[in-house]
């Protein structure tokens, strides 16, 4: 048995022994400066979940069970909110932010989770997003989706951070030669913020399921303890002398070494090493089930792939048309891609149709929905929980100074886990992305391009899934009959 298992399961037979909570408390994280909470002893929620009218029923049995399993749960309605807010915010983004922020000082909550999408394939949103216009000079893609926006709930003063300091109901902008307009956002997440990106009713179920079976019957289960690694050359040295080794299979590498406490198989996919040479490899190692899954190389809203080993030559894509052959049924990791715009979840078919890609750069905005999203509401398997980008995902290669970078982001959201024992996905997601913005500061006076590339990693690092997702599940004695 892994000793984490081990240790988990001592644990609990003691606290039943003990007369004390079966269910381990949720980790209070400790607000901004002087910031006014409700306190973990007398906190009346965990956990927020908004959602669109139409989903609130399907989500009740998701609101039982978190309930059930002692994370304290309220479900709120866009319409709810819009009237209680109807003076407050600007935007129905705003006041969704502004709602989230008095739920942390009145409630307590430490978690939310926005369930909703694009209406089907219209314009139209079920929750709405953030549009963050970073317009550099030059920079060919003016606008992404940011769900940190509403994460990010105070500055450093402990004030309402609107990331639009100059009020001008653009946020996030940064087009000025001589530096950004919006500053000094903290970019430091108050709450930790998953998304499920549902379109209809059937997604939505689909997902709560999925997580509730997850979390019931996935624990110490051989797979849950299984890592898949799948990468190559993304950048090969024929194009850069200073692009040297094989980028994707070393971040990946990096990532497994920090889950040697976890992880009792590793399955590695390199193309340096010919154990990936298609799309069918990837299908048949994910469909014998894991409960980790990483891809480290290129992508668009529709596909990942990855070049050979310093080659111009990519392996065919791993696309839409594969993650429909995904079978590995209950036996749903969590997965972390590495590729830009893999989780672009504002596309839609209209795009093809719409003159000029105003969303993104327009490959792949034209798909029905995106990697990241259909890897995670696939039905007969697929992830419980996704993790990558909604715009560009720059790497230490694509800047200046070679620091930084979306790579560094993602193993640290292993090392959060497979070292620290972070294992509420929300707060390896949250303490992942803070953990960036400590290490890789951003200066908002200086107005060199690794600036606003750093500001961008943060702010499109998405999570598809539910906050509070146990990684690994609870262990039986845990779960309340």
């Amino acid at each position: 048995m892994n000793e984490k298992c081990k240790k988990f399961l001592v644990l609990g037979i003691i606290a039943v022994f003990l007369g004390m909570s079966v269910v381990p408390a949720i980790n209070a994280q400790t607000l901004k400066n002087t910031v006014v909470k409700t306190t973990t002893e007398n906190k009346v929620y965990d956990l927020l979940i908004i959602t669109h009218k139409d989903f609130a029923k399907t989500l009740q049995p998701l609101v039982c069970h978190k309930n059930h399993m002692g994370i304290k749960t309220r479900l709120v309605t866009t319409c709810e909110i819009y009237y209680q807010m109807y003076w407050q915010g600007r935007d129905h983004a705003e006041k969704i932010k502004y709602f989230i922020k008095n739920a942390v000082e009145e409630w307590g909550i430490e978690y939310v989770l926005l369930v909703g999408g694009r209406k089907g394939q219209s314009y139209q949103w079920y929750v709405p997003v953030r549009y963050v216009k970073m317009g550099v000079d030059g920079y060919p893609e003016p606008q992404y989706t940011s769900d940190l926006y509403y994460a990010d709930i105070y500055d450093e003063n402990g004030s309402f951070c609107s990331w639009d300091s100059n009020n001008d109901k653009i946020f996030g902008e940064w087009h000025k030669k001589d530096g950004p307009e919006d500053k000094y956002i903290d970019l430091h997440p108050d709450v930790a913020v998953g998304r499920l990106p549902c379109r209809n009713k059937f997604e939505v179920k689909t997902m709560v399921d999925k997580i509730i079976k997850y979390e019931t019957s996935s624990y110490c289960k051989p797979w849950s303890h299984e890592m898949i690694a799948i990468a190559g050359d993304t950048y090969p040295e024929y194009k850069n002398s200073n692009w040297t080794g094989y980028e994707g299979e070393n971040y990946a590498d990096q990532a497994i070494s920090y889950m040697e406490n976890d992880t009792t198989t590793v399955t590695r996919l390199y193309t340096s090493d010919g154990t990936l040479t298609g799309p069918m490899d990837i299908v048949k190692a994910v469909n014998k089930g894991c409960g980790f899954l990483y891809f480290v190389g290129h992508g668009n809203p529709m596909v990942w792939t990855n070049h050979l080993p310093n080659s111009n030559k990519r392996i065919d894509a791993f696309g839409l048309r594969h993650i429909m052959m995904l079978r590995n049924k209950d036996e749903n990791p969590i997965c972390v891609v590495s590729g830009c715009h893999n989780l672009q979840f504002d596309v839609t078919v209209l795009n093809n149709i719409k003159k000029g890609f105003t969303i993104g750069l327009g490959y792949g905005t034209g798909a029905p929905e995106c990697f990241g999203w259909l890897m995670t509401h696939r039905i007969f398997g697929g992830s419980v929980a996704t993790l990558g980008c909604t715009a560009l995902g720059f790497t230490k290669e694509d800047k200046v100074s070679f620091e930084g970078g979306i790579n560094e982001l993602e193993v640290e959201f292993f090392r959060q886990y497979g070292q620290d024992d972070i294992d509420i996905i929300g707060d390896t997601w949250k303490n992942a992305i803070s953990w960036y913005a400590d290490t890789y500061t951003v200066d908002w006076d200086n107005t060199s391009e690794d600036t606003w590339v750093d500001v961008q990693i943060m702010q499109t690092w998405i999570l598809f899934g539910d906050p509070t997702l146990k990684i690994g599940g609870y262990p039986p004695i845990l779960i309340p009959k």
